[in-house]
Parts: C-alpha cells; sequence; structure tokens
C-alpha cells in the first residue's frame, strides 16, 4: 500500500512538473514599450550577418525576430558590432542584445541573461598546410582571438600552460585575414563560425577537437526590461516545443542548408561580382559618408572660426579660452572623443538624473568629427590672420578705423586667400576620419565594407573597391575646391 501511494504521488510530481513547464512555455509577458531596440553584432556568421540581398540574418536574427511574433512585441533591430552593442545595453541606446553572447559570472553583475539558447564550443582553426596537432605545438607561436569572447578567457587560462602568445581582434574579419595572411599561426573563435568560413572557402583546418566555452543568451541591462528576458523565454520554450528552434539551427548549421545553397551560388570571387551583389549595400555608406564629412565640416568651420578669431583677440580672456578649447581637443584622440560623447555623456546624464538620454549615432559622429575639425580650422585662422603683416593693423588704427572693421576690411580678406588651402587639407582630412567614427557603430562606407568581408571574406578585392571609392571621392572633391581657390584668388 506504502508502495502504491508512492508511485501515485511521483507520477502526480510530474504531471504538475509537465503542466507548469506546459504553462511556462505558452504563458505570455505584457510588453511595456510600443517597441524594443535589440542590438545585435555585424559579422558573426553564422549567428548575425549581411546576405546577399544586405540583410541581416543568421541563427540570432532569426530566433529573436520569430520570439517577438510569438510573444507578440514588436522590436527594431541595430547591428553596430559586438563591442558597441555590449555598450548599446548599458547606455540604453539598446533595450536587449543577441550577439552570440556567452554568459560568464563576471557578464552576470553587468547584465541579466534570458535561458541559455545554444551551447556554444570553441575550436582552433590553422592553415591547411600547418603542422599544427596539438596546443603543445603553439609553444612560442601567436594566437588570435575576438575580443571579450569565451576563446580569448580559454586562451588567456592556458596561456602559461602552454607558452602561446595571444593577439586580439575587434572583428572576426580582422581575425581570419590574420590566420590567412601568416600573421598568426592559429585562431580559435566559436566552432560554427569556423565551420561557416570553411565553408566560404577558407583554407583552413581544425587539428583539436572543440572544447567546451559556455552557453549563449539573451541580455538586458541588469534591472532593466525584465519583461523582455521573461517574453524572451517563454516564446524561447515555445519555438522550441513548436520545432521552430531546431528548423532555425538547421537552416544555417546543417551540411546541406538551404543558406548554404544560396551563398555559394552567388560568385563575389571577383570585383565585377562584388560591385553587382553589393551596390546597393555600398551607395548607402557612401551617402551617409559624404553626409557626414560635409555636414560636420560646415559645422567645424564655424567653430573653427569663432575660437581661431578668440585666439587673436585683443582680450586676454578670449585668447584663453581659445587656447583651452585648442589644446583640449587637439590632445584627445578623435575615435575616444566620439566615444565619450555617444558612450560615456548618456552614462553621465543617467547618473545624475536617473534618466536614459541616448545619443544618435549619426549626432555623435557629427559631434565629435565636428568639434575634431574645428580645432585645427581654428589654429588655421588664427595663423592665417598672423601672417598679414601685422604693420597693416597698426597702420589702419592710427587712420581712427575701429579693430572690426580693420579685420574685416583689411586683415581677412588677405588671411582667407593664406587659409584656403589649408582648409581644403583640412575636409580631406575630416572626410578620411569618418572612417575612425566606425568605432561607435555606425554604418559609413567602411564599416559597410567591412560588413560584406564578414559575409563573404572577400578582404583584398573589397578594401581594394573601398580604396577606389574613397581616392574618387577626395579627389573629385580636392579638384572642386582647388577650382575655389583659383577664382577667389
Amino acid at each position: 500500500m506504502k508502495q502504491k501511494i508512492i508511485a501515485l504521488l511521483l507520477t502526480f510530481s510530474a504531471l504538475l512538473t509537465f503542466a507548469s513547464s506546459v504553462v511556462h512555455a505558452e504563458d505570455k509577458a505584457t510588453p511595456v514599450k510600443s517597441k524594443y531596440v535589440i542590438s545585435s553584432d555585424s559579422s558573426f556568421a553564422p549567428f548575425v550577418f549581411q546576405d546577399n540581398n544586405n540583410q541581416y540574418t543568421g541563427i540570432d536574427m532569426d530566433l529573436i525576430k520569430a520570439i517577438a511574433k510569438d510573444q507578440g512585441f514588436n522590436i527594431t533591430i541595430k547591428n553596430p558590432g559586438f563591442d558597441v552593442a555590449l555598450n548599446d545595453v548599458q547606455t540604453g541606446h539598446a533595450d536587449g542584445m543577441i550577439a552570440g553572447m556567452t554568459v560568464t559570472d563576471a557578464r552576470k553583475k553587468t547584465f541579466d541573461f534570458s535561458d541559455s539558447y545554444y551551447s556554444a564550443n570553441s575550436i582552433l582553426a590553422v592553415a591547411k598546410s600547418s603542422t599544427i596537432s596539438s596546443y603543445e605545438d603553439l609553444k612560442g607561436k601567436t594566437v588570435g582571438v575576438k575580443n571579450g569572447t569565451s576563446s580569448q578567457t580559454f586562451l588567456t587560462d592556458n596561456q602559461k600552460k602552454y607558452g602561446y602568445k595571444i593577439k586580439t581582434f575587434s572583428d572576426g574579419a580582422s581575425l581570419y585575414d590574420s590566420l590567412n595572411s601568416g600573421s598568426v599561426a592559429a585562431i580559435m573563435d566559436d566552432e560554427p563560425v569556423i565551420r561557416y568560413a570553411i565553408k566560404q572557402g577558407k583554407k583552413f583546418k581544425t587539428p583539436i577537437e572543440g572544447t567546451p566555452s559556455g552557453k549563449l543568451a539573451f541580455a538586458v541591462k541588469k534591472g532593466s526590461n525584465p519583461e523582455l528576458i521573461k517574453m524572451f523565454n517563454n516564446g524561447l520554450a515555445n519555438l522550441k516545443k513548436n520545432g521552430t528552434y531546431d528548423k532555425i539551427l538547421e537552416k544555417y548549421l546543417a551540411d546541406n542548408s538551404s543558406e548554404s545553397e544560396e551563398l555559394s551560388e552567388v560568385d563575389e570571387s571577383t570585383i565585377l561580382g562584388l560591385l553587382k551583389n553589393n551596390y546597393p549595400q555600398l551607395l548607402k555608406g557612401f551617402g551617409v559618408t559624404i553626409a557626414l564629412a560635409l555636414l560636420s565640416f560646415a559645422i567645424a568651420l564655424v567653430i573653427g572660426i569663432i575660437f581661431g578669431m578668440f585666439s587673436v583677440s585683443p582680450y586676454k580672456p578670449l585668447r584663453w579660452i581659445a587656447e583651452i578649447f585648442v589644446d583640449v581637443i587637439r590632445g584627445v584622440p578623435l575615435m575616444i572623443l566620439a566615444a565619450f560623447i555617444f558612450w560615456g555623456i548618456p552614462n553621465l546624464i543617467e547618473s545624475i538624473t536617473n534618466q536614459q538620454s541616448p545619443i544618435n549615432d549619426f549626432v555623435a559622429g557629427t559631434i565629435a568629427l565636428s568639434l575634431n575639425s574645428g580645432a585645427y580650422i581654428a589654429e588655421i585662422v588664427r595663423g592665417g590672420i598672423q601672417a598679414v603683416p601685422a604693420g597693416q593693423m597698426e597702420a589702419s588704427r592710427s587712420l581712427g578705423i575701429s579693430y572690426s572693421k580693420t579685420m574685416r576690411k583689411i586683415i581677412l580678406p588677405q588671411a582667407t586667400k593664406i587659409m584656403l588651402p589649408n582648409f581644403v587639407n583640412q575636409f580631406v582630412i575630416a572626410l578620411k576620419d569618418t572612417t575612425i567614427v566606425s568605432a561607435i557603430g555606425l554604418v559609413e562606407l567602411f564599416q559597410t565594407g567591412k560588413n560584406i568581408i564578414a559575409r563573404n571574406y572577400q578582404s583584398f578585392r573589397m578594401y581594394a573597391i573601398l580604396a577606389v571609392l574613397y581616392l574618387l571621392i577626395i579627389t573629385f572633391l580636392t579638384r572642386l575646391a582647388k577650382r575655389l581657390e583659383k577664382r577667389i584668388q
């Protein structure tokens, strides 16, 4: 009798567990926002990458879209890259992040994680001609790895044991190119990513069995958007139950997947093929670069002229202000200035007001470039004015002409002719500096090219195309500016 009671209790417990799991899988949390911004990587195939229609696809993209549809909430997805996505979530530029992110104890202090949606393996890849067959063979050699990944953690933990050197990279394309060129002896990355690269024609091999590297999960800022985590977990449970989850994995990981067939049919092994398949994306990036350069330089001219005039003012406080501005802005690297404006200022505002105030990436890039160019233009203006013989100012003032009128009518017309060639040079520099702003996730022409490389690994041809495009832009604008210079002179 006692055994029957125990059996009944066990059966009842099992039924309760099953019922609770069904309820959990079908339960729907209530969205708090009309639309959630999700940040992700830009080059982590097969989890995130751009397809031949220039749309972001992959396991992570399909999964978050399917979960949002299942749970009835709206999303906007942005793909600035892994490092930028991490900062996006922390500074309020994004509500959540899905980017092949491994759950670690350190990250749990900053993020709240969902249930795991994939168990990752890290694996070592070497060139096909390499003789490396074990970790012991790596002694004295350099191993490449993406910054902030579980693969980096594994390599760091075992560095003393095997005696290799570690070189970190910010993106997958640079990592894989380094192994291809021989600048590193081996690389370590997630196994599906390595397998995908080999499928795309990379002449690599994986001589060592993969190492478990952790669980991948969706993340939000710690203490924020708890309903988003709940909706993700519920949606994931539903997708696993109805078979959608398995279909998504099979689509990208199976050897005979339709996605692999679609990619192999597209010829991107030539410059003509690259242009044909990617010209809409390149034109869009081209437009962002031109808009960013023109707008920031126009603002920089205003800033530079104001502070340049301050620097030659007869009033000492104005000269001090100009000197401080120029020294501070020129003393801070442009990349750090852009990062401070995009991430630092919103963090400061949040710490003071407890309200998130994210800044648009294009706006942040424009401000950073404007301040940076403005500081250099201020020095150009100061130098141009001081190049005009001082006797002209003295002669004008001795005739009773005011300082402002002397500057307007006598000094500045002469100084402008001296400054104009330097303005042209500064504009060219500002145009080139737009590539640096891609560090905050702004997808301009350079970042566009990197995203294309992340899909097809055609780095030589793609960078050659980018070089020619920048050369054409800069040459055209330089010639235009020189014509204007001749007319003024």
